[in-house]
């Protein structure tokens, strides 16, 4: 019995995470494809800024949609409805020959990468036991880890030769298949277990998440989630044009990238060790703070062995603290919001990835400093951190109701 329920387990992770890594295929092949659309369109800093934006606004608009629905309709059906409006948006992407096209698409890819994260991780909280429930859904985010590095490789071999057109169509192939695979998948046991009792309205969900029960762990989550958003967007977004603007080739800046992007697995791997063995608040206070000084000296490094150490780990803490993030959230909320609390934060949080690309941009063309841009995301992660210490409570073993 116990097999056959780790089996199941491990089933769900599985494809779970194909859908993250899919996710993260296309956000990381995205800083790269700016990089090739500012060469190729003669892209200003502004404009560049708005392409990380715009897919930011569309996964705002997808958490709180999608969040909301799961709450209906059940955490499965929302999970095949946003990889299938992020594939096709992303193979009709590679088509695009003008900006204006590319950034409605974007959108909709957006909406679907936006929906499917919290949703996902709400669906395999709700599916796992107590004990080892922060340990999977932090090695769900890792298949995160794994999307960046196949974007990275993808984008290093593939769009200097070949373009990026074809570098969106083999991201967005894949997910078809991923999407066959998801039809078999069973509903959150947890959802099923209250979906005949009387469901409460959109609007009831979002008053419940405000009344003096929920009050504190929301205020938490929207500050934790808004601070982690902004500074990882505005950060890894703009990492290949910010080693350019540092004095490097677009295909070496490519290269270190890469480098840096391979200390995001044993940033997972560890956050997922520590997170049952020592707590949620643990991991995220830490890693949030490693994550702000890593920061911090990415922004007023001067030589590349300074810029490799510090960008190696910046990726280590800030994704060890983004497992911890997804790990911790569905915890505060009971099954009957938890879709709505989740995909509500996450909604907040994209708001923060709409501000932070944009807020580079502006900073840039202004001939700002790149090491005052990073120490701004520096601040921004300590809130961060800090709303977690005073506000948050610690869930680890918690049973969910």
């Amino acid at each position: 019995m116990g097999n056959k329920k780790e089996l199941s387990e491990r089933k769900l992770l599985g494809i779970a995470g194909m859908g993250w890594m899919f996710d993260a295929m296309d956000v990381g092949m995205l800083s790269f494809i700016i990089a090739a659309l500012k060469v190729e369109w003669d892209l200003t800093p502004g404009q560049m800024g708005w392409i990380g934006s715009i897919n930011s606004i569309g996964m705002a608009v997808g958490a709180l949609v999608f969040g909301l629905m799961a709450d209906r309709i059940g955490r499965k059906h929302v999970f095949i409805i946003t990889l299938l409006l992020f594939s096709l948006g992303s193979g009709a992407s590679a088509l695009t020959t003008s900006l204006a096209a590319f950034l409605v698409l974007r959108f909709f890819i957006g909406a679907g990468l936006g929906g499917e994260l919290p949703v996902a991780s709400t669906l395999v909280s709700e599916s796992v036991s107590a004990e080892k429930r922060g340990r999977i859904v932090v090695l769900l985010e890792s298949f995160w880890a794994v999307g960046w590095l196949t974007a990275a490789v993808i984008s290093y071999f593939i769009i200097p030769k070949f373009g990026w057109q074809i570098a969106l169509v083999i991201s967005a192939l894949p997910a078809l298949y991923a999407l066959y695979l998801r039809m078999g998948l069973p509903d959150s046991p947890r959802f099923t277990a209250v979906k005949d009792k009387k469901k409460i309205s959109a609007i009831e969900s979002m008053k419940k998440l405000w009344s003096k029960e929920y009050r504190r762990p929301t205020a938490m989550l929207w500050i934790v989630w808004f601070c982690v958003v902004f500074s990882y967007y505005g950060m890894f977004l703009w990492l290949p044009s910010v080693m350019i603007m540092k004095g490097f080739s677009l295909i070496k800046s490519f290269e270190y990238v890469l480098i840096m992007t391979l200390a995001q697995l044993p940033g997972y791997f560890t956050a997922a060790w520590f997170i049952e063995k020592l707590g949620r608040k643990f991991v995220l206070v830490v890693y949030l703070i490693g994550t702000a000084v890593s920061a911090y000296f990415f922004g007023v490094a001067e030589s590349t062995a300074m810029l490799m150490t510090a960008g190696i780990l910046l990726s280590f803490f800030n994704l060890g603290a983004w497992g911890g993030l997804y790990a911790y959230s569905p915890e505060q909320y009971p099954t009957i919001i938890r879709g709505t609390g989740t995909g509500t934060a996450a909604a907040i949080g994209r708001v923060g990835g709409i501000l932070g690309p944009l807020l580079v941009g502006n900073l840039v063309a202004q001939k700002v400093d790149i090491s005052a841009i990073f120490l701004i995301f520096c601040i921004s992660v300590l809130i961060g951190a800090f709303a977690v210490f005073f506000l948050g409570k610690e869930t680890k073993n918690k049973e969910l109701v």
